[in-house]
């Protein structure tokens, strides 16, 4: 049946991501890279329908439990994803519904679960008979949840902190396809160069060197944005990098580094002039960084294998600690994070202060500290800086963008600063920059 074969590798590779508990991206790329001589149109089917179901999967339930008498939990895995992703293509694409229903129902036939295959179709058929109604519960919080596909908890959390409307702007935000950031090499390609390298992608005015691409465009030609000419960088992560504010022949350390975006821009930044030091616990990611630096030509970075907590790292002019977090700042390109439980994230306040105060060690007098993450929870981010600041009287806050006014106006003057997409257009990211005390 035509067409039937992309869908059954998105639900394959949905059952895998979920019980494994990978990152979606990881295990859609490895489906793809072992999926030969698969027509593109087919792969690009494939990925748009796993990524919208993943992105998706509280707002679909709640659609299947309208329409099944058990709990959508109590169905076999293959039947439930089945379900998921038709219901999927039903709400999202523009495919007949009649042809939808036929090769979800000949999917789970596929998939070893012929007797589900009524049942399947019953209940797409019903979703569509009922208008595709998406059933909200009554309460806002629940209602919410199924709206935008995230936990209650977490979303009593955001709320809290962020307020309702702000919330709703960053959900509404993370359910549209991400734009894509691109940060040139200065030192390599001139703007004019560029332009013609990359005639689709706009400059972002107060960013220097930063260029986006429209959302839902065309995926980035890999020939492309592997030369030298630039990287590919979330807007955040370059904000980060001009917090930092590298100068030229200074010594920065990039502690918890791979795979290396900011330790690009940091050398950039600093004209390829300097000692940027790079560390990662891993090697194969460490190898990451170096192999991007040769691409880059930037010549002034070391990379190495380190543990942020514990290795000994030379004195430095300017720290950069961008720690391990629950990334939920970015919910639009890695979906499945929300689902995370609570409990799966509640020790990163100690370790992400840990690498900090270790990391303070490396600052030199007089010298500059970034504390970032890409999570928008105050635990991780304000609190963490906050108990830092109360046992290291030494160190001091200062707002972070006093070099890029254009960006400061736009962001507010918070010294511990939230970034929300509705600022800049940047995933959700948080930035605290500090300075030792001479």
């Amino acid at each position: 049946m035509t067409g039937l074969e992309p869908r059954l590798l998105c639900v394959r590779t949905l059952m895998r991501a979920l019980e494994s508990g990978s990152y979606g991206n990881l295990a859609l790329h490895h489906a793809l890279a072992h999926a030969e001589n698969t027509d593109p149109r087919d792969r690009a089917l494939c990925t748009r329908l796993f990524q919208n179901t993943m992105e998706r999967l509280l707002t679909l339930d709640a659609c299947i439990a309208a329409h099944v008498s058990r709990p959508p939990e109590k169905l076999d895995p293959a039947v439930r994803a089945v379900l998921r992703c038709g219901i999927c293509e039903l709400l999202y694409f523009n495919t007949p519904e009649s042809a939808a229903v036929n090769l979800w129902t000949e999917a789970v036939k596929r998939l070893k679960k012929t007797s589900a295959a009524g049942m399947v179709n019953a209940v797409l058929r019903g979703f569509l008979r009922a208008g595709k109604e998406i059933p909200l519960p009554a309460d806002a919080s629940g209602a919410l949840s199924v709206q935008y596909s995230v936990p209650v908890p977490l979303l009593e959390m955001l709320t809290a902190e962020h307020g309702e409307e702000a919330v709703r702007a960053f959900l509404a935000d993370a359910a549209q396809p991400p734009p894509i950031y691109l940060r040139r090499n200065p030192l390599r390609c001139t703007a004019a160069e560029f332009a013609e390298i990359m005639p689709d992608a706009v400059p972002v005015p107060a960013v220097p060197f930063a260029y986006v691409c429209a959302r839902g465009g065309e995926a980035l030609d890999e020939e492309r944005v592997t030369g030298a000419h630039m990287h590919v960088q979330d807007l955040a992560s370059q904000l980060c990098c001009l917090a930092l504010d590298p100068q030229p022949g200074e010594t920065v350390l990039d502690v918890c580094a791979a795979p290396g975006g900011k330790t690009f821009t940091v050398a950039e930044l600093m004209q390829n002039q300097g000692r940027v030091f790079a560390y990662d616990l891993h090697e194969n990611r460490v190898n990451l960084i170096r192999r991007g630096a040769q691409r880059l030509g930037l010549s002034c970075i070391t990379a190495q294998t380190g543990d942020a907590r514990q290795t000994e790292k030379p004195q430095a002019d300017r720290v950069l600690c961008d720690v391990p977090c629950s990334g939920y700042g970015v919910l639009r390109r890695k979906p499945e994070i929300r689902y995370k439980s609570p409990e799966s994230v509640a020790g990163l306040p100690q370790i992400q202060l840990e690498i900090l105060t270790a990391s303070a060690r490396a600052v030199r007098p007089g010298g500059v500290l970034v504390y970032s993450t890409c999570t928008v929870l105050r635990r991780e981010n304000a609190e963490v800086v906050t108990q830092f600041l109360s046992e290291n009287p030494d160190f001091s806050p200062e707002a972070p963008f006093a070099a890029y006014p254009e960006v400061a106006g736009q962001t507010g003057g918070s010294e511990l600063l939230t970034l929300l997409p509705q600022m800049l257009g940047s995933d959700g990211f948080f930035i605290a920059k500090m300075r030792r005390k001479t």
